[in-house]
């Protein structure tokens, strides 16, 4: 198994067992479900819940969103508008270039992810932002998204390729 993690911070933003693609060489594109997720709820399956269990009236909490965020743990931020958030990339992408070394090969490719993210950002009013775990303001933001795909509208997350480092498990 693959994890990808944010270079800057070492946040876990996802791993391979999601169904992504490469788009234009410079976002990820994880595809998720919405799920809901209830605490210590373990089900095997074809088993029963016991009686005992039922009478004890043990509450549980169920959390309902996106499987990429919930179980990689990604927490929700957010922007008042795309120019909030487009000051933010410049300085995300300056603090990549470097990380990555000024004059990379990497950090050359930094100008090619303008293109698709102008298409991402097209929907700016409904897009969800998520940054990782550690919550740093220096660290990725995901961009999350709805799309139609096999004739059921999924999320999708945007992760910039280059803020990625892959790591084999």
């Amino acid at each position: 198994m693959k994890v990808f993690k944010d270079i800057l911070t070492g946040d876990e933003m996802f791993t391979d067992t999601y169904k992504y693609e490469l788009i234009d060489d410079a976002f990820y594109m994880v595809i998720g479900k919405n799920t809901t997720v209830t605490e210590g709820n373990i089900e095997l399956a074809g088993a029963n819940p016991s009686a005992e269990e039922a009478d004890e009236g043990t509450e549980s909490s169920s959390v309902s969103g996106i499987d990429v965020v919930l179980f990689m743990r990604l927490q929700e931020t957010g922007f008042g508008s795309k120019k909030d958030y487009l000051t933010y990339m410049k300085g995300y992408l300056k603090a990549l270039k470097q990380k990555l070394g000024e004059n990379s090969p990497e950090a050359e490719k930094l100008p090619g992810i303008q293109k698709p993210l102008t298409e991402i950002l097209k929907n700016f009013k409904d897009l969800q932002f998520f940054t990782g775990e550690s919550m740093s303001p220096d660290g990725m933001i995901a961009l999350a998204d709805y799309k139609e795909m096999d004739g059921e509208e999924r999320p999708v997350l945007y992760f910039p390729k280059l803020g990625l480092l892959e790591e084999k498990l």
